[in-house]
């Protein structure tokens, strides 16, 4: 296996994994989207916490060239562990919601 088919099916289990943690509270529905064709991956919650309407992505991670680009995490669990124990080197992930110039500190990629 090639290591971007390798890095997709890292990335697919890992997102499939949180998808199925719920939040404690409210009726609130929470799936994995999954767009093979464009390397975009989230995880998305919907419903209600009381009067409060949530729609929002918690975990969004992208791959961009050979890199595995993590543009959002909002998990209890950093994603980047995660990835990395799944086998994805630290090296090829890049936490894209840190500012590039900020990168170079993290010990991930830059870019």
């Amino acid at each position: 296996m090639d290591k971007l088919a390798k890095y997709r099916e890292i990335v697919r289990k890992v997102i499939s994994e949180y998808a199925t943690h719920k939040p404690d509270r409210g009726q609130i529905d929470t799936g994995a989207v999954i767009d093979s064709e464009r390397d975009r991956y989230q995880v998305l919650q919907v419903g209600w916490d009381g009067i409060r309407r949530v729609h929002g992505c918690t975990v969004h991670i992208d791959i961009i060239g050979d890199k595995v680009w993590i543009q959002y995490d909002g998990s209890s669990y950093p994603v980047a562990e995660a990835l990395m124990e799944a086998g994805i080197p630290r090296e090829d992930i890049v936490l894209g919601f840190h500012p590039e110039n900020l990168r170079q500190h993290t010990g991930f990629a830059i870019s």
